[in-house]
């Protein structure tokens, strides 16, 4: 998977017509780490550094997460079905970052299958959108005259 994204992401940054220092540069990432990238010899990027060589090529985030087999698109149209009516654009920017942060997922010392990985997402998903819920119930309302008529 990561020499498949290293060639993505070489013939991306030719096609944009930048150098590796370009985008590292522009990135705010080293050189090295590009052609370590590019070449293989590097596993495949975290969420976070993908954000920042996304914005740095000027193309769409997701579409970075797709090819580093983050996600599929089944995985981003169930993630956007599953986002409640009432969620605002800040929950739903805190939804993504909770998902983009999270690293190697593993279970006694062994890293978890891409099945195993989307059952604990999907229950992830479900406990983030009951957390934001339960926190946007409004609390009733001191009196503010402090008990005095």
């Amino acid at each position: 998977m990561a020499e498949e994204f290293g060639n993505y992401l070489r013939q991306l940054r030719e096609h944009k017509g930048l150098t590796i220092n370009q985008l590292a540069s522009l990135a705010g990432i080293s050189g090295a780490q590009i052609s370590r990238i590019e070449n293989g010899r590097r596993g495949v990027p975290k969420p976070a550094t993908l954000r920042k060589i996304a914005e740095a090529a000027d193309v769409p985030y997701e579409k970075l997460m797709e090819h580093a087999g983050y996600l599929s698109e089944d995985m981003q149209s169930d993630a956007e079905d599953k986002v409640p009516e009432w969620a605002t654009s800040k929950d739903k920017r805190d939804f993504r970052k909770m998902l983009e942060d999270d690293g190697e997922l593993m279970f006694d010392g062994i890293p978890l299958n891409k099945e195993d990985k989307q059952r604990i997402k999907d229950v992830l998903t479900g406990l983030f959108w009951d957390a934001k819920q339960m926190n946007k119930r409004t609390i009733p309302k001191h009196d503010s005259s402090g008990g005095k008529s």
